[in-house]
């Protein structure tokens, strides 16, 4: 008697969060190996691979592209004690067919003009890309991968086909441009969002004089180190000092009960361009200080900016930071919170101002950098105080930072 093994998706792997299966990277019958991707999910954050939780055949496909895979739902069956045809094989159905369109005639907005890219996708593909380039006579050389190893995935392939498609049927008065499934997915996202919390924001204005001449004196010797040491690291080091005295704001709502956070796992909300947004999490932020704070969000940018973020890297957050002011903007609000985080904070433009100081026992009109930051709440979980208290200690660590 054979014996099979469901493979199965758990709950800890998407963190609550809607998954779709995007492509089976193996079709019934080929051979699988233990930790081996098999099938692609996607999340509102990022493409996910579920691998083989054993050797042996592929017996059986329950959830199907396109359909949503429920956490702790069998996605399919592997078969440990039976034979099988290579690896990979492509079946009748998935022969080639007479190429319905030449894509490389029409404008490539995602790709270099001059030729291939520079960091070719792997050379292993699925059935389903195997497919689409077929049919659609395209050069894999042209796009850019977005799985392992700069592997192509059947989106990467679809949202090629989408922007060529929206180059070239656009009339002159308008253009329509697809919503790609991150956009659809963020979208869904920030609806929930909403619908689920009442936002409030408060607003407060801080000078940064402190952290800038910190800043000056030691970028150089953190550069010399790889790492960047950007603004950024300050206001999270200083958001851990606020949770520090205001532990609520670490938290997540339940209908009976509020779930307060020990660890604290900061999101930076990272913005991809037109591909949309994404929110990489800094792990236990409690236990890093500057330097290290530093060092993790240059790996964590680089990684986000390069496509190369996993599952892990966007999963387990319990707060986070928009720094919007990156883009020139003085106050955003609300920002839309994180479900199911309790507050999000956000960071305007650094921008010189005039403001009154007093000197002396004398108020000055002086020139001072100073920023626009706002806390963003849930107020089924918080209120006015802990909001006020929260950005009240966050001013305070910054304005008095030692040098």
């Amino acid at each position: 008697m054979s014996k099979t093994v469901d493979i199965i998706l758990e709950e800890a792997q998407t963190e609550g969060t809607e998954a779709t299966v995007a492509e089976w990277l193996k079709v019934v019958g080929d051979s699988v190996h233990k930790d081996e991707p098999i099938i692609e999910l996607e999340t509102d954050k990022v493409m996910m691979e579920i691998t083989a939780p054993v050797d042996g055949i592929l017996a059986a496909i329950y959830v199907q592209v396109g359909e949503k895979a429920s956490e702790n739902k069998i996605l399919g069956t592997i078969n440990t004690e039976v034979g099988s045809k290579p690896s990979n094989e492509v079946k009748s159905d998935q022969k080639k067919s007479t190429p319905k369109a030449n894509a490389l005639d029409l404008p490539q907005k995602n790709t270099p003009a001059a030729g291939p890219l520079d960091h070719p996708p792997s050379k292993f593909k699925s059935p389903a890309v195997r497919r689409l380039l077929s049919q659609h006579n395209i050069n894999p050389n042209l796009i850019l991968g977005s799985g392992k190893n700069n592997r192509l995935t059947s989106r990467d392939i679809k949202a090629f086909l989408s922007q060529t498609e929206s180059d070239s049927a656009h009339t002159s008065d308008s253009q329509l441009i697809k919503h790609t499934p991150m956009r659809l997915k963020i979208a869904e996202h920030m609806q929930h969002s909403v619908q689920t919390a009442p936002h409030v924001t408060a607003v407060f204005d801080v000078d940064l004089s402190r952290i800038i001449a910190h800043r000056k004196q030691h970028k150089n010797i953190f550069e010399q180190q790889g790492i960047k040491l950007t603004y950024t690291a300050y206001f999270m080091a200083a958001t851990v000092a606020a949770i520090r005295h205001q532990p609520k704001i670490n938290a997540r709502f339940h209908e009976d009960s509020l779930e307060v956070f020990n660890n604290m796992n900061i999101g930076i909300g990272t913005a991809l361009g037109d591909d949309g947004l994404i929110v990489p999490v800094l792990k236990h932020c409690e236990t890093k200080d500057l330097k290290q704070i530093a060092q993790g969000l240059t790996e964590m940018t680089d990684k986000a900016r390069t496509g190369a973020l996993k599952q892990n890297d966007v999963q387990g957050g319990t707060f986070t930071i928009s720094n919007h002011g990156v883009s020139g903007s003085l106050v955003a609000t609300p920002i839309i919170i994180n479900q199911p985080q309790v507050a999000i904070l956000g960071l305007g433009k650094i921008e010189k101002r005039p403001v009154v100081k007093t000197i002396d026992g004398t108020d000055a009109l002086v020139i001072k950098p100073m920023c626009y930051v706002s806390l963003t709440i849930d107020h089924r979980a918080l209120d006015a105080y802990h909001t006020n208290d929260f950005l009240s200690h966050f001013k305070e660590f910054i304005e008095n930072w030692e040098a």
